[in-house]
């Protein structure tokens, strides 16, 4: 189940499911199984282990068939004392007024011909609960009540609430207009001031990012605070973020992390996220990699668990820095204009049009929201068209069903036949599924594997992740850790977000490969990221596109808090550009250096060259030109930034946290411009001035009279060197003359030529009056 669904709102993807104690146990099971392509497993087994196991599972079969030779006497003689103990254990209710005060109820009890195990309301217009004392109420008239009046009271509340707050979410998940989803959240917020709990929480999330209703930081903190009192993980985690941003209240870490680790007990994802990215980079805690690999590997099995084959909807990470320079280029976002001309062609019977109009629909993303009901009428007719990729999908959407598309496998099994004997890789792939796990067709892994090598064999991600799968687990073929592995990573490079969850689970545990926690915890990172929660990426950038700078902020820091690097430097970016009123004006500068940090730690440039910036004007800290130059100099070296070398050529050229060097300034200028076109420009004015300054401190560093001194003419050129000098003079004035008379004598016949231009009238109405 997806984190959507669980609350049955498509709209606040940020709010997690939370785990029970139960589900957090499973996540750390030992052993190792495939589901779709997946691999969980714990730790690498030894051939002697499995045999161990086999030895303690035949034990335990004894142990049953020992249980099974108790006759069936001795067994009912066991349920029945059982029975007996839970009898005298269960509470006793005892009746509160009526006409058999401080009598126990008793159940059942016969009322109108009909026999009730539990208090009801039957009979009564208040609605408040009663049970009778003997079995037959209407022959004794001995009754009391179930509940005090302040107890009927406030249950009476909670229904009301209760219903108030199912038809809030009944508005908010069937309607797609936003008008409606605001009616649906004053019913949500009527639920919240009736202290519904999950009501509260929609509620609260709506006023800190602004969804749907006026953001207010303030009324959503102190809800924060309410629901952390009832032992809310989402009010826990909440709350520490706020603590963490400092938003409503002062900024303070170790109560920021005291709230997440109290919301990641209770199994709150997003907590888990945030404390696996806080371990990892050793923020408000001591770095540790296998603590942030406990975190991210818990997250990790459920966005894994989540994926389908049609492989969920697509993540947009656009910065906004690239944005606002080059409108539409950096996001991949695809124009309105565009979408039309392509829907256009699909309806001018254009196959292609009709397959790229099919994937987008399928899974969402570049402008287009996810719709598979439009994604399935294009698919189908490109399959009538006879297109292969096409009939591969509807094979894919029947296979994995939906509200729009009912599961068959058997149409799915037509669909897939008919794309693979066309030489398709995904119809070769989906038959490969088909045939590893019986779906339609009886179980052939000889088959399975034949299907999925050619698949993978022209490069479909499927095909290689299942491959390495098989592999892995000897399924149809010897167990191969290093066939596994290598397949894997091919359907990585491919962006499968599974085989990504694979390799991490193979890195953590040593499997095949050198253990490697540092490996793992990037890749179980990686997955982690492509979560449901991603979806307010989008969110916050629509957010930012429409003006409401304080709600995109606010989203933003939330997907900072949970490591999002793309986040991180959007956040510092609009902080940077002091469009967030929200956030004080003393606190801009330096809440951005911290975030244009944790982005540059991850490795993004621009972040590492702002941060640069930041130390050498002086902004959020104070002026540090050998903080700077280092900044810079890393950029220089791990990115090969021109910005960074360019920057560098200046400091050297003034002597700028490092000592003055014109010689090492020319050379990364030179350096600057290699690394980049753009860079030739500023670097050809930078040397031109850096030659001036040159020239100028050489002249001032000789003196010009001594050296004219010291110059002896006669014995440089010749006693008659002033004869020579004449006459070269002479030389060159004749050569101007002759030169300048040629080009007089050339006027007048390029004039000739030149043809006659034709005067014009001035137009009537501009003619002077006669």
């Amino acid at each position: 189940m997806s984190l959507l669904d669980e609350e049955g709102n498509q709209d606040e993807s940020l709010e997690s499911k939370t785990l029970s104690a139960e589900d957090q146990v499973k996540d750390h099971s030992t052993g190792t199984r495939v589901v779709a392509g997946q691999i969980f497993l714990e730790s690498g087994k030894s051939d002697s282990q499995s045999e161990n196991e086999e030895s303690f599972h035949s034990q335990e079969e004894e142990k049953e068939n020992s249980l099974e030779e108790l006759n069936s006497l001795e067994i009912s003689n066991l349920l029945n004392k059982d029975l007996e103990e839970a009898e005298i254990q269960s509470p006793v209710l005892t009746a509160i007024g009526g006409t058999a005060d401080g009598e126990p109820c008793h159940f059942p009890f016969l009322f109108m011909e009909k026999e009730y195990a539990e208090c009801t309301a039957d009979g009564r217009e208040d609605g408040r609960l009663w049970c009778a004392t003997t079995y037959d109420y209407k022959k004794d008239q001995k009754w009391g009540f179930c509940e005090s009046e302040e107890q009927s009271n406030k249950r009476r509340q909670m229904q009301e609430a209760e219903d108030v707050y199912q038809i809030g979410m009944k508005i908010l998940n069937e309607s797609s207009k936003k008008a409606q989803k605001k009616v649906a959240y004053q019913y949500l917020l009527k639920a919240a001031d009736m202290n519904h709990t999950k009501a509260m929480e929609k509620v609260s999330y709506a006023l800190l990012f602004g969804d749907y209703l006026k953001q207010n930081i303030q009324a959503s903190k102190e809800l924060f605070e309410k629901l952390t009192e009832e032992g809310s993980p989402k009010g826990q985690m909440a709350l520490g973020f706020l603590y963490a941003s400092g938003l409503g209240v002062n900024s303070s870490q170790a109560k920021a992390l005291v709230y997440y680790t109290f919301g990641a007990l209770g199994g709150n994802l997003i907590a888990h996220m945030i404390l696996g990215y806080r371990y990892w980079a050793g923020i408000g805690v001591l770095q540790s990699c296998e603590s942030a690999l406990t975190h991210y590997r818990l997250v990790a099995n459920h966005v894994a668990s989540d994926i389908s084959l049609t492989g969920g909807t697509v993540v947009q990470r656009i910065r906004l820095a690239d944005e606002v320079e080059n409108p539409g280029m950096a996001s991949g976002m695809l124009e309105e204009d565009l979408i039309q001309y392509y829907q256009f062609l699909a309806e001018k019977g254009d196959v292609q049009a009709q397959v790229g109009l099919g994937q987008l629909h399928l899974h969402g993303g570049r402008g287009v929201e996810q719709n598979h009901q439009r994604a399935f009428e294009y698919f189908n007719q490109a399959a009538n068209a006879g297109n292969s990729h096409a009939m591969a999908f509807l094979g894919k959407m029947y296979s994995e069903g939906s509200d729009v598309v009912p599961q068959s496998n058997e149409t799915a099994l037509q669909y897939f036949k008919k794309a693979a004997d066309m030489g398709n890789p995904v119809g070769q792939s989906g038959l490969g599924m088909a045939y590893l796990y019986g779906r339609g067709v009886p179980v052939n892994y000889e088959l399975a594997l034949k299907y999925f090598q050619k698949a993978a064999e022209q490069g479909w991600v499927d095909g290689q992740l299942q491959l390495g799968s098989m592999y892995y687990n000897g399924i149809g073929v010897k167990k191969d850790y290093k066939q596994a592995l290598k397949y894997f990573n091919l359907a990585s490079q491919g962006g499968h977000i599974l085989a990504f969850y694979n390799l991490a689970q193979m890195h953590a545990t040593g499997t095949g490969v050198m253990r490697s926690c540092h490996t793992a915890v990037e890749l179980f990172k990686n997955v982690c990221e492509r979560g449901r929660w991603s979806e307010r990426l989008m969110t916050a950038y629509n957010s930012y596109k429409d003006g409401d700078s304080n709600s995109a902020v606010v989203q933003y820091l939330l997907l900072a808090e949970q490591g999002y690097e793309v986040a991180q430097s959007n956040a510092a970016f609009i902080l940077d550009q002091k469009e967030a009123s929200i956030v004080g004006e003393n606190e801009t500068y330096p809440r951005a250096l911290l975030h244009w940090n944790r982005a540059a730690s991850q490795g993004y440039t621009v972040a590492r060259i702002k941060l640069g910036d930041y130390h050498f004007y002086g902004f959020g800290t104070d002026v540090d030109y050998e903080t700077a130059f280092i900044h810079y100099r890393l950029a220089s070296e791990q990115q090969h930034s021109a910005q960074a070398m360019f920057n560098l050529g200046y400091m050297h050229e003034k002597g700028l946290g490092i000592k003055q060097d014109i010689h090492l300034a020319k050379r990364f200028y030179d350096m600057a411009a290699e690394a980049s076109p753009d860079a030739q420009v500023p670097v050809f004015l930078a040397l031109c001035k850096l030659g001036v300054i040159y020239s100028l401190q050489y002249i001032r560093e000789i003196n010009i009279r001594e050296v004219f001194s010291h110059i002896d003419m006669d014995q440089l050129l010749g006693p008659e060197w002033d004869l020579y000098l004449m006459t070269i003079i002479a030389l060159l004035l004749g050569t101007i003359i002759a030169y300048r008379q040629r080009q007089h004598q050339a006027i007048p016949r390029a004039a000739g030529l030149r043809p006659a231009v034709p005067q014009q009238e001035p137009p009537p109405e501009h003619q002077p009056p006669q």
